[in-house]
């Protein structure tokens, strides 16, 4: 007597597979049957050799036509990995690898996405699944050839422009005063070429790039102007020192290109004579060189930083002259060492007269209540900034932190692995430290309020204390006591705020310095 099996047949598991499909550019794309089409009817073909297995096609297009697969940022792809965070696939089907991805950093976090949801992924014309460890060795080495071949392609570009600059030619770019560009070469322009010209004989005659800025804006001259293919104009404003100085330097103008520190032959004709284009390169070294000696005067300089010229709302810069054995010293807005002197209602302020006008008005400030109490007002306002200032990072941080912890739960919750939890622990503990500092610093701020006493004792003797002061300390001390100085050229008058707790660390120091001495 034989048993017979009475129950159903198990019932095969159905493999949802999504195809998924990517172009680099449109080109084409609006054809009746395009890459993407052709892509999708490979994967359409495979899903359907595997049916016996259970697999069956999604009828959603996860396609991206004119998108590179050398980052994430792509609306198909997108849509893919959402669907897979939802459950509603299985497999993932691919023409090639690289269709999914040319990175390798990007594929393997897209692998990770696929493991943590147990998608499994093939290529079509690589024969290849990611359901063993065979096809996931292959799959990394695919990818790696397919990003070296994008590198080598790359690397061979770049071999070609160094080439075509070797031998002079236009690689492309915005074509330059003077030049207009046909057949990828450079041609003359004749207005702009004759302008060109003037550009160097103004230098030659005045030998500065401001005053020929100047006199090019008043002429109503511009800079070289564009159109771009999308019909954006680009160019054609005034000019500037640095504009003027753009134009002097270009060796396009005597017929080179110049690669790599190097001067090889251009093809197109030269505007300048290297006689008269190496005259002006010397000039220009000089005055550089001049400007490098200024440079070396500005430890004098006790009001550098601090004095700014509130009619242009800029900095002022120390600078000089000399005249035979004589130096003269000035403090000059950077507006009109910019834009010229008539942008500015005082261009320039003689440096010692100024600085010892400062120098009167803080020796004045430990003898006066009324500044002494405006001073203690500008620390409460100075402290209470910064502590609100530190109130607002503290709560931005703790809402992050916050977050953090949800996003570890959610981790937790989704099985991932040990490394996501060690990222988002590492995060937490980032944040939770800063906010232990933000607290001290806030403690340590609150303490630094200054007393009344600190300011007479401070300034009181700052008269005795100065004369005895180094030019380096002198200028030191002039920076802890003052926080800005503003010169409004319009009303001829001056401004200072002090630096409430560079006061007390004045003071301090002093101290010290004499706790030292009686040692």
């Amino acid at each position: 007597m034989s048993n017979k099996h009475t129950g159903k047949p198990e019932a095969r598991k159905q493999y949802r597979c999504a195809i998924y499909t990517r172009k680099s550019t449109e080109e084409g794309l609006e054809q009746e049957f395009n890459s993407l089409d052709a892509q999708r009817e490979a994967g359409e073909l495979y899903i359907k050799s595997q049916k016996h297995e259970g697999w069956e096609c999604l009828e959603t297009k996860y396609d991206d036509g004119g998108f590179t697969g050398a980052n994430m940022e792509r609306p198909g792809l997108r849509r893919l990995l959402a669907d897979i965070a939802a459950g509603k696939i299985d497999c993932v089907v691919v023409y090639k690898v690289d269709r999914l991805s040319r990175s390798l950093l990007d594929f393997a976090k897209i692998i990770e996405v696929f493991d943590r949801h147990q998608v499994t992924f093939v290529s079509v014309t690589q024969s290849f699944n990611t359901a063993s460890s065979m096809g996931r060795l292959t799959l990394n080495v695919l990818l790696s050839f397919a990003q070296f071949e994008r590198d080598m392609i790359s690397e061979r570009t770049r071999d070609k422009m160094r080439a075509a600059r070797r031998k002079g030619r236009w690689v492309g770019g915005k074509p330059i005063l003077g030049y207009n560009v046909d057949n990828s070469k450079l041609v003359i322009e004749p207005l702009e070429s004759l302008r060109v010209q003037q550009i160097f004989d103004l230098y030659l005659d005045m030998k500065s790039t401001l005053q020929v800025a100047r006199v090019l804006n008043e002429r109503g001259w511009r800079t070289k102007e564009l159109t771009t293919k999308k019909s954006k104009t680009i160019g054609g404003g005034e000019f500037n020192k640095n504009k003027v100085t753009a134009v002097l330097t270009n060796a396009t103008y005597i017929g080179m290109i110049e690669y790599e520190g190097q001067l090889h032959p251009g093809l197109q004709e030269a505007i300048i004579k290297r006689d008269v284009f190496d005259r002006v390169q010397e000039i220009l070294k000089l005055n550089s060189r001049m400007k490098k000696d200024l440079n070396r005067y500005k430890h004098n300089a006790l009001l550098q930083g601090l004095l700014r010229c509130a009619a242009c709302n800029c900095g002022m810069s120390h600078s000089y002259t000399k005249k035979g054995s004589t130096l003269y010293r000035y403090y000059v807005c950077h507006k009109a060492q910019k834009q010229g002197w008539a942008s500015c209602p005082s261009p320039s302020l003689p440096a010692a007269q100024i600085e010892d006008f400062v120098i009167d008005q803080i020796r004045c400030v430990g003898q006066d209540p009324g500044v002494v109490r405006e001073t203690l007002a500008q620390s409460r306002v100075q402290t209470q900034t910064t502590v609100e200032r530190l109130k607002k990072e503290k709560n931005a941080l703790e809402r992050a932190i916050l977050g953090h912890y949800e996003r570890l739960n959610q981790a937790i919750a989704d099985g991932a692995n040990e490394s996501a939890f060690a990222d988002i622990q590492d995060q937490i503990r980032e944040k939770e430290r800063r906010v232990s500092e933000i607290v001290d610093e806030m403690t340590s701020v609150s303490s630094l309020l200054i007393e009344e006493s600190d300011v007479r004792e401070a300034l009181g003797r700052f008269d005795e204390v100065w004369t005895s002061l180094s030019p380096a300390e002198r200028a030191k001390a002039i920076h802890q006591i003052v926080d800005s100085i503003q010169y409004d050229g319009y009303s001829k008058e001056l401004s200072i705020s002090y630096h409430p707790i560079g006061i007390r660390t004045f003071n301090q120091e002093q101290q010290s310095k004499e706790g030292a001495a009686t040692c």
